[in-house]
């Protein structure tokens, strides 16, 4: 009996370890949704959300913590929720465009209306071009892969330049700011509050918007494993994005002053930049998909993606929305 027990025992030992071994994927997964991961941008809805905490307090009951993270602009926000390092996040057009194209598996979860004006290609207050054909051959700043690089593609179609008769500089906001004013480029293609800052700040001249050009939409995204496993919290995360959009559409002066301390820049400019804005997050809609497949259809065609892909790939099941378009074209 003596020989035996520690047999006995080791097999008791190889048994746990293996039903240890066998549970460990699940435990991770269960610790990874007790977690949101946000990916954020300087300014926006979901900084606000940020700050009110609110969103916080509606997922303590699911004891489900959030975890914050900025990144500088839509497509490398998108890069991290492509490898796994955010859950949620929001991003205009055209990145999830190009991040789809590299295989990035997200989904469409929600949109905000249209923000044309929010957009722009600037040019130096003193500078001697006037018209959108005067950009034929010359330097101009954008974030590759961003709202903007389809905005520059569509005002160059409209002026008659074809996009390669452009030398297009692939820079983030805070890099095209400095060589803007530097003079190492002639224009800046980009959006708020970069837009209202340089204005403001610079004198920058617009030398033209998105109106009638580009709808600008601001669209929610997911990990396509997080929003089919955790959808509650999905809409949970859009519920309170409605009831921040509703307020700041209400209340603009205070929500620029609320803005301003968590952006760094003053509450004047931060109003103009929420002039430009849409709000009321929707579900998106057909015709706001058939909008992103024109966009991924004209960055197939300029060989900007490297291949075609379709848009509605990238929704769940059941999650396309009815109703009529709302886009400005």
């Amino acid at each position: 009996m003596r020989n035996s027990l520690p047999a006995m025992f080791h097999r008791s030992i190889v048994a746990r370890l293996l039903v240890v071994v066998a549970l460990a994927p699940f435990a991770l997964a269960q610790k990874a949704d007790s977690v949101l991961r946000i990916g954020y941008q300087k300014y926006g809805t979901l900084v606000l959300l940020k700050a009110r905490g609110s969103l916080e307090r509606r997922l303590a009951p699911l004891h489900v913590d959030v975890k914050w993270t900025e990144f500088p602009a839509g497509p490398q926000l998108l890069e991290g929720l492509n490898v796994g390092a955010i859950d949620f996040g929001t991003a205009g057009e055209a990145p999830p465009i190009f991040a789809q194209a590299a295989g990035a598996d997200l989904v469409y979860v929600g949109n905000e209306p249209p923000a044309s004006a929010g957009e722009a290609i600037l040019v130096p207050k003193d500078s001697p071009i006037k018209t959108l054909a005067e950009l034929k051959g010359k330097k101009i700043a954008l974030n590759k892969g961003s709202n903007v690089h389809f905005l520059l593609v569509k005002l160059l179609e409209k002026a008659g330049v074809q996009y390669k008769d452009i030398d297009a500089v692939f820079l983030t906001p805070a890099d095209a700011r400095a060589a803007f004013e530097r003079g190492s480029v002639d224009a800046w293609a980009i959006w708020e509050p970069f837009l209202a800052a340089a204005q403001r700040q610079t004198g920058a001249r617009i030398l033209a918007d998105g109106n009638g050009v580009v709808s600008n939409h601001q669209f929610f995204l997911a990990s396509r494993p997080y929003a089919s496993s955790r959808s509650d919290v999905v809409s949970i995360v859009l519920e309170e994005v409605a009831v921040v959009d509703e307020w700041a559409k209400t209340n603009p002066k205070e929500a620029a002053a609320a803005l301003s301390p968590q952006i760094g820049l003053d509450q004047p400019t931060v109003e103009l930049a929420l002039s430009r804005g849409g709000y009321g997050v929707k579900p998106v809609s057909d015709p706001v998909l058939a909008e992103q497949q024109r966009i991924a259809d004209s960055f197939y065609d300029l060989k900007l993606i490297p291949k075609h892909i379709n848009v509605r790939d990238a929704t769940l099941p059941g999650a396309i929305a009815g109703g009529q378009s709302q886009a400005k074209r």
